[in-house]
């Protein structure tokens, strides 16, 4: 499995304003709307919430990896922003994030959600590319970034 399995180049969302996670949420839940017509804002919305009150997604060191099981999604989707400024995502280690990958996961799927997470994790783990994802000036450049082996 490889980030390009579940992201494409239209989604990806380069300094994007929010204030603070609640904002975050809503406004990636739109975007997915946007890039997947068939997904419904509000139900990524909800999934996004219930699965934060189970336990922060920000992973440390600005990093933050939201993901929820969505009913009717056939295929894993990925969606990679980075914000303008920095928030409070109640992070393991209490400091702001400002990039975030955000995973919607099927209900029915034969690949487990924690390989997919794996790859994910692994990605961000790499300082010299989360330096890079931190100035990168286009969607198309940090998809080439994310999406190289």
């Amino acid at each position: 499995m490889d980030i390009a399995d579940f992201l494409t180049p239209d989604r990806i969302a380069l300094d994007v304003k929010s204030r603070d996670k609640t904002q975050f949420i809503a406004e990636t839940a739109r975007l997915f709307g946007a890039a997947i017509p068939a997904l419904q804002p509000a139900s990524v919305e909800t999934a996004l919430r219930a699965r934060e009150r189970l336990g922060s997604t920000g992973l440390g060191g600005g990093f933050a990896l939201p993901h929820a099981r969505i009913e009717g999604l056939n295929d894993y989707a990925g969606l990679f922003v980075r914000l303008a400024k920095p928030i409070d995502f109640e992070s393991i280690d209490g400091k702001a994030v400002d990039l975030a990958f955000v995973l919607l996961i099927p209900f029915e799927t034969k690949t487990p959600h924690v390989a997919a997470l794996a790859v994910i994790s692994r990605k961000f783990r790499d300082a010299a590319l989360v330096a890079k994802l931190r100035k990168i000036g286009t969607p198309d450049a940090a998809y080439a970034a994310l999406s190289a082996a």
